[in-house]
């Protein structure tokens, strides 16, 4: 008897490939909070490391749901989401000056960040029961916009512009995924366009700062510029090969803020330089390219679709992120999702991976 054949069937069927670059990334941001905190692993590490062990686990449970299932509990999902994004605007707990979190007792949670998964399998289930003749048609653009639009309008006036536009970035992926035509996008981003002037002013000033201050941070560099300037000489201090493990100074002497959280990049990137840079987006590009080969030979329309955009989840995570940290985008506060401290962006992409693991095995076990 083989060695294999002694491991349960749906274990030894799990991709252990992606489970452990997951791990790697995740145990690299470890590393790289244990430096953040001086060569600590409190306040940052521990807990890191035992969020990502229980949500693992969760994602790994979730694995074994049907896909026909997820299907079945995206509208109910949604329905939930949206009563719980009020119920922010009614009861949220209030930190930092944003009201996003629901007090539940033994934990606060974030739905805004639950809507980011959710709105893609609310809209691969949509789009999976229209006719097909219906696809060229308007009839499939504006019940996904509203779809779209409910949680956005919640989420902004929170406030948080990084996760409203990440809930419109996932539904937009899913309608072209859907197979919408050309024309019918572009006179949608017309309508956007034209809109534009408005939404602008319903921005907070702070919002309408942190986009005016992208474009010229030096313009303000005790204020505003503050974190993208620090962050670019972080990033660009750590040279090829970086200072070295624990000898970062930016983080240490404090000049970089939040270089525990949505400017980690910039506290990894100047101890571990370019290499480390490249090794950890290399990491990012294999998890999602998996994705998207989950999404190429899922079993149904509605895989295929809720795979792609849960897989374009995850991307947009790492290049919003990314393109902030290096002052290529305005500041929305969105983490490195597995590398950040904190708990509400690993969940999400644990959800995603255990969602498009979940698709993967139907995908497998039809092709065989």
């Amino acid at each position: 008897m083989s060695r294999l054949s002694l491991v349960p069937a749906p274990i030894a069927r799990l991709p252990w490939g992606v489970l452990a670059l997951v791990c790697a990334i995740c145990g690299f941001g470890l590393v790289v909070l244990y430096s953040a905190a001086g060569g600590s692993l409190r306040p940052w590490a521990f807990s890191q490391g035992i969020r990502f062990c229980v949500f693992l686990c969760g994602a790994l449970v979730l694995s074994r749901i049907r896909a026909e299932t997820l299907k079945a509990l995206a509208v109910p999902a949604y329905v939930g989401l949206v009563a719980m994004l009020v119920g922010v605007e009614a009861l949220g707990a209030v930190a930092g000056g944003s009201r996003r979190w629901l007090d539940l007792g033994i934990i606060r949670l974030q739905p805004s960040e639950l809507m980011k998964p959710v709105i893609v399998l609310v809209l691969a289930w949509f789009y999976d029961m229209l006719p097909a003749a219906e696809i060229r048609r308007w009839s499939a653009i504006w019940p996904a916009a509203a779809l779209v639009g409910v949680p956005f309008v919640l989420v902004m006036a929170q406030p948080d512009l990084g996760t409203a536009l990440m809930i419109v970035f996932g539904g937009i992926v899913v309608m072209f995924l859907s197979g919408i035509p050309v024309r019918l996008f572009v006179g949608g981003i017309a309508a956007l366009v034209a809109l534009t002037p408005v939404a602008l002013g319903l921005l907070h000033d702070y919002q309408r700062s942190r986009i005016e201050i992208f474009l010229n941070p030096e313009s303000d560099p005790l204020g505003t510029g503050y974190h993208i300037i620090q962050s670019k000489i972080a990033i660009g201090s750590g040279g090829i090969a970086g200072k070295g493990f624990l000898a970062g100074t930016q983080s240490h002497l404090d000049y970089l803020p939040e270089g525990h959280t949505d400017f980690v990049f910039a506290t990894m990137a100047e101890e571990w330089g370019l290499l480390g840079g490249v090794g950890i987006i290399a990491g990012y590009l294999l998890v999602i390219g998996w994705g998207m080969r989950v999404a190429r030979r899922a079993a149904t329309r509605f895989g295929r679709l809720a795979a792609g955009g849960l897989a374009t989840t995850i991307f947009f995570y790492v290049a919003i992120n990314l393109s902030m940290v290096m002052g290529l985008a305005p500041v929305v506060g969105i983490p490195l999702p597995l590398v950040s401290f904190g708990g509400s962006a690993m969940m999400t992409v644990l959800i995603c991976l255990g969602m498009l693991i979940a698709i993967d095995r139907e995908g497998r076990a039809a092709a065989r």
